[in-house]
């Protein structure tokens, strides 16, 4: 299992230690956060003890309302399970109680440098843990976006997958990974893909060499990740080999128990690779909206015989 720890969110999020700075390398395994309310007030039957603690407004406040004796009794409930660290969004003052308790049990206390919307700030966090650490393999090809639309371009080494995506990106579309596309399962219906930071920005040309797509075209040539809803698989001209059917059957690949829509393209001198990776990404769009343009067709077909 993947794990990060207290401090990757320390330089993430620019928070501040309070208490508990030898504990920064606690482990974090959960990609969702908890805001521990009910268990503050005596509810622990269903405590996620292993996940990243959020205290808001709400919850501080009431704290503060509470005697000496009973916050000290609240809080010491919580703390004796451990969780990896507690963020405060709503600012340090009054936490001295709560600095206490998490001297004495080892556990980092942190709080944002500014005041936060406790609801955003989660959004962000649980944003950042689930891409951290979500399940991730790494594959031989490139990823694009095409009008929006994230694509992965496999096929064998030297095929023609980074020409292809040089023309794509000359066309005003963007690279996302050159070479090694890492893809991330962030649900069990998405899959994400990304560089592995060594090649960010860079396309390999044979011939040409490297290029770093970002200073030749500019920023708009390159994105950091996409949303993965279409793979393309190049391959050698076969003779006989393409149909010429209304309406292709949909193939698919799967990648971690993901299955993405897949289509061939076959390459021959001549042909306009790059403007069919264009019209397979529009023609998905159109799909999800739910037009297919093999039925409307077919439907004009069969108005024009009922009219005979």
């Amino acid at each position: 299992m993947k794990e990060i720890t207290v401090e990757d969110l320390v330089r993430k999020f620019s928070l501040k230690v309070l208490a508990g700075e030898s504990k920064l390398q606690n482990p974090i395994s959960q990609s969702r956060v908890h805001r521990p309310g009910l268990e503050f007030v005596g509810h622990f039957d269903f405590f996620p003890t292993e996940r990243v603690q959020i205290l808001g407004k709400k919850e501080v406040t009431y704290l503060h309302k509470l005697s000496k004796e009973e916050r000290r009794i609240r809080i010491g409930n919580v703390v004796q399970y451990h969780p990896p660290c507690f963020i405060v969004t709503c600012g340090e003052e009054g936490l001295t109680y709560l600095k206490k308790h998490c001297v004495e049990q080892g556990i980092p206390l942190l709080v944002t440098r500014e005041p936060e919307i406790t609801s955003d700030f989660i959004v962000r966090l649980d944003a950042f843990l689930i891409k951290e650490l979500a399940e991730k393999v790494a594959v031989h090809g490139v990823c694009m976006n095409v009008s929006g639309i994230g694509v992965l371009i496999r096929g064998n080494s030297g095929v023609g997958k980074s020409e292809t995506a040089h023309t794509l990106i000359r066309r005003g579309h963007r690279l996302v990974a050159d070479d090694i596309v890492v893809l991330k399962k962030l649900s069990p219906q998405t899959i994400l893909g990304t560089h592995d930071e060594k090649t960010k920005e860079f396309l390999a040309l044979r011939s040409i060499g490297l290029l770093n797509v970002v200073r030749m075209y500019g920023r708009k040539a390159f994105q950091d990740e996409t949303r993965i809803s279409l793979d393309i698989h190049l391959t050698k001209w076969e003779k006989d080999g393409l149909y010429n059917d209304l309406d292709q059957e949909i193939n698919t690949m799967e990648y971690m128990g993901v299955k993405i829509p897949s289509i061939e393209i076959q390459l021959q001198p001549g042909r306009d690779v790059a403007g069919l990776i264009e019209a397979a990404a529009n023609n998905w769009y159109l799909r999800q909206q739910g037009y297919n343009a093999a039925e409307e067709f077919m439907s004009r077909i069969e108005a024009d015989m009922n009219h005979e």
